[in-house]
């Protein structure tokens, strides 16, 4: 990547603080794919047009061979870090991956999120949203030695805890997110959801389900979802799964497909199956969104990050400009965040340039099968606020 001009060469010609020269725009929001630059000013896209004069611009960088989207968005990260044992470090994750955006999935509940955005969110240069957890405590009994999941025990589900802490924290949380399954809450069921509902209704926000191990299984939670909200883990195997040991898919899935429910990868240590995802793609089923879940277990493997995740479905032969649309656009809509996730002027100035490397590379799904592909994705570059971060 080269770059050349300064402002003090340009004169009175400077329109653009920043011009990336001729790169392969993939903007799936507007459904370009084109030969492109793409120029910056005061932190937004100020223009994408089929040549940008030279010397319009304070720095002018060539991103000829780089493929230019929008910056990543991952949906389901797990990033208070020091927080809980699950948080990863963003800036860390960000550099190697390319993400602008995360939404962590629930890290921090009522009790402990004014933490969380005290510490992680307001020194970010990241853009950093959250679900917040049902659960009072958010997620605290995670180690390597010990599980407790914290929808065990439904006093720590307060109703009015969550409200109060959304009402303060409207602009950083943007739904609910709930653990269900025989691990997350232990004997009850479905009630963490019926819990989750409500506040979600009276706050016009999203629910994130989390589904593991059953009971509940997936046949009871997915008719208590509606449209919008999220099934995260959607390619985790059986039990509890899309498919069932014999390969068919359940009415109750193909239903909460047709209504609206979005299905979100959420890969982390244990909850994606390369059978599972093939089966799926096969069948014409691709998720809605593609993120990470990273977290401390799976930030060296099998996950690692969003962009990571994203090359195995390209291996598993999604085209890319449907795998760039659910790292992106995708799920920025899922949160109902429509300027994040897309170039176009006026849009904040978040990008990736990013290459695709052809070779022959070994990817692991949470169950330790390995998938031989002969692509990935890696960042080259990072524009965040309209400044590059090479």
């Amino acid at each position: 990547m080269k770059s050349n001009a300064s402002s003090a060469s340009l004169g009175t010609n400077v329109r653009y603080d920043l011009v990336l020269r001729g790169g392969r725009v993939i903007d799936p929001a507007s459904q370009t794919d084109a030969l492109l630059d793409v120029a910056f000013r005061d932190g937004k896209v100020a223009a994408i047009e089929a040549h940008i004069a030279i010397g319009l611009a304070q720095n002018d960088h060539d991103v000829t061979g780089g493929i230019v989207v929008p910056g990543l968005v991952d949906l389901h990260s797990h990033i208070y870090w020091g927080g809980t044992s699950l948080g990863v470090d963003p800036e860390v994750v960000s550099r190697r991956s390319g993400t602008t955006t995360f939404v962590d999935a629930g890290s921090a509940g009522a009790g402990n999120f004014e933490g969380f955005r005290r510490f992680i969110v307001e020194p970010s240069k990241l853009n950093i949203f959250a679900f917040l957890n049902i659960s009072f405590a958010g997620i605290f009994g995670c180690g390597a030695n010990l599980w407790v999941g914290e929808c065990e025990d439904l006093r720590l589900l307060d109703r009015e805890e969550c409200l109060k802490t959304v009402s303060r924290n409207r602009d950083v949380i943007v739904g609910i997110k709930v653990r269900l399954g025989a691990e997350a809450g232990g004997r009850n069921g479905t009630r963490p959801l019926q819990l989750s509902r409500e506040i979600a209704e009276r706050l016009d926000v999203p629910i994130m389900a989390h589904i593991d191990m059953p009971p509940p299984s997936v046949a009871e939670v997915l008719p208590l979802l509606r449209k919008g909200d999220i099934w995260t883990h959607c390619f985790r195997a059986p039990p509890n799964s899309m498919v069932s040991a014999s390969g068919s898919i359940a009415e109750c899935i193909l239903a909460a497909r047709e209504r609206g429910v979005l299905f979100d990868i959420g890969h982390g240590f244990g909850s994606f199956s390369f059978d599972v995802a093939a089966e799926m793609i096969g069948k014409g089923i691709h998720p809605d969104s593609i993120s990470s879940d990273v977290h401390a277990f799976c930030v060296n493997g099998p996950a690692y990050d969003i962009l990571h995740t994203a090359s195995k479905f390209l291996c598993l032969g999604m085209p890319l400009a449907d795998v760039i649309a659910r790292i992106t656009f995708n799920p920025a809509r899922c949160i109902r965040l429509d300027q994040l996730g897309r170039l176009a002027p006026g849009c904040i100035g978040d990008t990736v340039v990013l290459e695709e490397q052809n070779g022959r590379f070994e990817f692991v799904d949470s169950h330790g099968r390995i998938l031989v592909g002969e692509r990935r994705l890696r960042a080259r570059a990072v524009v965040r606020g309209g400044k590059l971060l090479e």
